[in-house]
């Protein structure tokens, strides 16, 4: 029996295989005689393989997430280099524009 046990994880050598019944009657012999256990592992695939496609939808999303992010926090750093910009430019231009003309 723990030999079984062993050599199931050769069966399944990443964490999203797909279990495969034919697979598993190697080690369990009598599966075939019990309809119940090989629809619940039907049911168990099948939410598995939604599991995988759910996530993979999940990871492009939050990819083109964080590419949205990039671009906006460039976008920011732009304008706050802008708004510095004006900013220096505006209190040098100041200065000389308080000035009283000569003439006063």
């Amino acid at each position: 029996m723990n030999g079984g046990i062993s050599h199931f994880n050769e069966l399944t050598p990443g964490p999203f295989d797909r279990l495969r019944v034919n697979g598993l009657n190697q080690y369990f012999p009598n599966l075939q005689d019990h309809p119940m256990i090989e629809k619940r592992l039907e049911n168990i695939e099948t939410k598995i393989s939604y599991q995988e496609d759910q996530i993979e939808e999940l990871n492009k999303t939050v990819y083109q997430q964080q590419r949205k992010l990039d671009q906006l926090e460039e976008i920011c750093r732009a304008l706050a280099r802008h708004v510095q910009a004006l900013a220096e430019a505006g209190n040098e231009g100041k200065s000389s524009a308080n000035e009283r003309p000569p003439h006063y």
